[in-house]
């Protein structure tokens, strides 16, 4: 008997490391539809848009391929409305709502989760500080009460959860009280080869939003005069052109080819933010080149001190340039560094969901 798959996932909007992790269960499960509560047709890739994509009606709400955030009491309750009663297996993959599917007993769920949702949760106070204004902060306490209380009962619904790194398994522990399986997220290593030569800049590549600490990397190439190129985009975007000085230079949306030579050049990766795993500062090492990143998060999981890169401890200007000085004085090798990277490959995750599907379809948890 054919297996029958659905695939559910929080919103189809920007296309980052959780929708590569969609891609790659996609592949896996040709014939599966995908679940969204918001999709915009319009930013598919190539893959994406031969599958049949079925999406919430808040999709449809005013604003909502800008504004989703906004509305995630609603897409919480839209995510428990899809009808997956006619599938053996769900599997869904979120850092928001997804999870939150509801399934009959005879529907088996596996939940991929990339991070309990971040705003609600860990970095909810530094969400309502730093980025909520007016209305929005006086909202944010009673409406982010209900969904942490509605996202601690959706986790429990799932038959077995795994945790993109060992960061984020952690993070279940605490707020949903259960184990999860850790499986890291795919990277395609062999799509970015070494470079012949190197360029005399340091590289940003990522999302131009407030968390991701951009501005801790542009005061850092102000105070030490060193070329410092941003690739990415974002609504921080303003901000930080402010903020950067005249050996700053932004790229904008860079594509696939330009992001590879990009990597494969640079003197190092900056990567100052706490991200969940952060397949970024994976595909710098693949491309030989090191990393030097904040050690909280994924990046202590990823970067080995002195092999790849350099951890710096606090998110601060100090830190960082005390991180950069420091490895300018380390003779890096590539291959070292890419063989470091190779742990990280597609066929590693494929094994590992493969083994994570048969063992929650048997009902089992480990």
């Amino acid at each position: 008997m054919t297996l029958k798959v659905a695939l559910v996932h929080d919103w189809l909007i920007h296309f980052g490391g959780a929708e590569r992790v969609l891609q790659e269960l996609a592949a896996m499960f040709p014939e599966a539809p995908i679940y969204v509560g918001v999709a915009d047709p319009s930013r598919f890739p190539a893959w994406l848009k031969s599958r049949e994509v079925i999406a919430s009606p808040v999709s449809r709400w005013p604003w909502a391929r800008r504004l989703y955030n906004r509305y995630l009491p609603w897409l919480a309750a839209a995510f428990e409305n899809f009808d997956l009663s006619s599938f053996d297996l769900v599997i869904s993959t979120s850092a928001a709502v997804a999870k939150g599917v509801v399934t009959p007993v005879t529907t088996r769920h596996l939940a991929y989760v990339h991070t309990p949702m971040r705003y609600a949760w860990d970095f909810y106070h530094q969400y309502r500080t730093r980025e909520a204004r007016g209305a929005t902060r006086m909202l944010m306490g009673p409406v982010f009460h209900a969904l942490r209380v509605w996202d601690r009962v959706a986790a429990d619904r799932a038959d077995l959860l795994v945790a993109n790194s060992w960061t984020v398994r952690e993070r279940i522990r605490k707020h949903y009280g259960r184990l999860a399986r850790v499986i890291y997220p795919p990277v395609d290593v062999d799509a970015f080869p070494p470079a012949s030569s190197l360029g005399e800049y340091y590289l940003i590549l990522s999302r131009l939003v407030p968390y991701k600490r951009v501005d801790l990397a542009i005061e850092a190439a102000n105070r030490l005069r060193f070329s410092l190129w941003v690739a990415g985009d974002g609504p921080d975007r303003r901000r930080l052109e402010r903020l950067a000085g005249p050996t700053v230079r932004f790229l904008g949306r860079v594509d696939a080819t330009e992001r590879a030579r990009l990597l494969a050049s640079a003197q190092a990766l900056l990567f100052p933010g706490e991200e969940d795993f952060g397949i970024v500062p994976v595909e710098a090492q693949a491309a030989g080149r090191p990393v030097i990143a904040l050690g909280r998060g994924g990046a202590r999981e990823t970067v080995v001190e002195g092999l790849s890169g350099v951890l710096f401890t606090e998110p601060t200007v100090d830190h960082l340039v005390a991180a950069i000085e420091s490895s300018r004085r380390v003779r890096w090798d590539s291959e070292a560094i890419r063989a470091h990277a190779r742990r990280f490959g597609p066929e590693r995750f494929r094994r590992a969901m493969a083994a994570a599907v048969e063992d929650c379809l048997a009902g089992r948890r480990w």
